[in-house]
């Protein structure tokens, strides 16, 4: 068994360094507001190894894929696609920006000995608009890297396995699912329900799921952009207070990550982390 679900025992994790991100390409909405403008590269440094203690000091057991000069947003690992029991699905990317890192991913998946169940070969699917909301329910973001092509062949693939995939479409400036909804816990998720849409919403009650309310401005502040550790422990940023307060009133132990400058590229804690085995 590969990842059972959303939100069971995170065992083992696939990031990867941030070492040739030296600018934020304009490729979002929030790295448009850095575009052209020289990253810190030492806080890029400090801010990744800072998510790698976290998941060292809580059991995760991490593997790293290696950086390359031609694959600059390779820190945003969850891209490349999407993991179940039964392998992973290699996605497509939709910006020439990460083209490169399609190849060295699957080539790094392979190395892992982990089998590539499907492809998505015609249409666009990334990471980001992957969510499973319970074991055998998967939702899929078409907001702006997804489109409905790539999610027609993700649903051929995955249903055949048991799998009901539901479409999620969502304003095309929240980039990914990940960064308006993210299922933190069972029947607990967090976010921005303006902007989700009424079926999304309906087929959340009726798996009685809870949600956080967030409003649209935490979108573009990664107050969504959460990663489940199991057993009640979540990974948030520590600039996401009411969030995590909100968090903690449910019961939930939220590890703060101090992470800002990744943040101006477009990215936060869910977008650096590839899950491989959770259950």
């Amino acid at each position: 068994m590969f990842v059972l679900d959303g939100t069971s025992k995170l065992k083992k994790v696939l990031v990867c360094p941030p070492t040739y991100l030296k600018e934020a390409a304009p490729i979002n909405e929030i790295s448009k507001k850095y575009a052209d403008q020289p990253l810190d590269q030492t806080r890029l440094a400090a801010e990744f190894e800072q998510l790698i203690e976290a998941y060292h000091q809580t059991g995760v057991e991490v593997e790293c894929q290696k950086a390359a000069p031609d694959m600059t947003n390779a820190v945003f690992a969850r891209d490349f696609g999407g993991c179940v029991k039964e392998g992973y699905i290699l996605g497509r990317f939709k910006k020439e920006l990460r083209f490169p890192e399609r190849k060295a991913y699957e080539k790094k998946m392979k190395e892992l000995g982990i089998p590539k169940i499907a492809e998505i070969k015609r249409g666009y699917f990334e990471g980001g608009d992957f969510a499973f909301l319970t074991e055998k329910v998967i939702a899929v973001g078409i907001i702006d890297r997804t489109n409905e092509e790539g999610f027609e062949e993700l649903k051929t693939k995955l249903e055949p396995l048991g799998y009901e995939v539901y479409p999620v479409p969502a304003d095309p400036r929240y980039l990914h699912l990940d960064m308006c909804f993210n299922l933190v816990e069972d029947h607990l998720a967090v976010a921005y329900k303006e902007g989700l849409p009424a079926s999304f919403l309906e087929l959340l009650n009726t798996l009685k799921i809870e949600i956080i309310p967030v409003p649209e401005e935490a979108i573009f502040k990664h107050g969504c952009n959460l990663e489940s550790l199991g057993a009640k422990r979540v990974l948030s940023l520590k600039q996401n207070t009411a969030v995590n307060d909100a968090l903690r009133v449910h019961g939930m132990d939220v590890i703060e990550l101090d992470i800002s400058e990744t943040l101006k590229a477009g990215g936060g804690p869910h977008c650096m982390t590839f899950p491989l085995q959770r259950g």
